[in-house]
């Protein structure tokens, strides 16, 4: 009887065992599911460009580019972290402010207004080399989109200016998006009366051919490059 006894509680606390085995791979699973299906958020850090200066709130490039990467089938949310006006030294000031959403990754797309100021090439490094440092230390991945210098300022200033955004991302080891206004600069169907800022049709231009470097910044968890320079 004894031995009945002993032999049932044995099989009773192996089952104990087996359930709670098996509970705990559920639990496994479900937080498995849970991160991959948890909402990505991508800062769009930039100016005036990001921030969709003189455009419908729904046509900014943050908005469209969130519809289209959703399209897609990523759950992503794109933070419009664009102040109209905003140099390279306004983007650091404020970059403690920007992580308050806590993105995973970021697009850097500052610079524009420091090339139109005409401003010294080595400070728009200093900036954009302290916002990547410390965009890296928060374990966000980075894309950094590059600008070029007005053709006025003469081609000494434009070939120093244009080299900052490629020694950026190769310096800090992260993606590179050659030319942000790729595609619509310099095209006056795609572009506001000003000349500089895209219309709608632009930024969906834009959009187009950002999207599948921001695709690759979001699949991964290592930094992406691309050394293909587009025109």
């Amino acid at each position: 009887m004894t031995y009945v006894v002993h032999r049932l509680h044995f099989k009773l606390g192996h089952r104990k065992v087996l359930l709670a085995l098996a509970l705990l791979v559920c639990a496994a699973s479900a937080v498995s599911v849970a991160a991959a299906e948890r909402e990505r958020r991508l800062l769009v850090l930039g100016d005036s460009l990001a921030a969709g200066w003189g455009l419908d709130p729904g046509d900014s490039f943050s908005v469209r580019l969130e519809t289209r990467l959703r399209a897609l089938g990523h759950r992503v949310r794109v933070i419009n972290g664009g102040v109209t006006g905003d140099t390279s030294a306004g983007g650091r000031a404020r970059l403690v402010w920007a992580l308050a959403d806590k993105p995973d990754s970021a697009i850097v797309e500052l610079g524009a207004n420091d090339g139109l100021r005409g401003l010294d090439p080595a400070v728009t490094f200093a900036n954009l080399d302290n916002i990547v440092k410390n965009l890296k230390a928060a374990g966000i991945r980075v894309l950094v989109a590059g600008m070029r210098a007005p053709p006025n300022l003469g081609c000494d200033y434009g070939a120093e200016f244009n080299a900052v955004f490629p020694r950026i991302a190769k310096k800090h080891g992260v993606a590179l998006y050659p030319f942000f206004l790729a595609g619509a600069a310099a095209r006056p169907g795609l572009n506001q009366s000003d000349g500089m800022h895209p219309n709608q049709k632009g930024v969906a231009v834009i959009v187009d051919l950002i999207t599948p470097f921001v695709v690759r910044l979001l699949k991964s968890s290592a930094p992406v490059q691309d050394e293909k320079i587009l025109q």
